[in-house]
């Protein structure tokens, strides 16, 4: 039990603000995932369309994904597409 509280404390936590409608989501979403087999992290998707607040913020933009790292702010990392060298930027800093 203590282990998997002790990888949480520490994994990398990615947010992909996305819509049900969109391929372009879905694209972004597979990439990042092939990523797993070298880096550990979560991936939450939340679809801008249920919070209006959300729909104001990244209507335009989606998919957005943005990065969280234990003790640092979020980032965002990129929007539409993936962008390989802002995420492996990020996964280095």
């Amino acid at each position: 039990m203590r282990y998997f509280i002790y990888v949480a404390l520490f994994m990398i936590a990615f947010t992909l603000y996305s819509r049900s409608y969109c391929h372009l989501c879905d694209d972004m979403l597979e990439q990042l995932r092939a990523y797993t087999a070298d880096c550990q992290f979560s991936v939450e998707v939340i679809d801008v369309d249920t919070d209006a607040e959300l729909v104001h913020l990244y209507d335009e933009l989606v998919p957005v994904l943005i990065g969280k790292k234990p003790g640092h702010p979020p980032q965002e990392i990129c929007h539409y597409f993936l962008d390989q060298n802002a995420l492996k930027a990020f996964f280095q800093a």
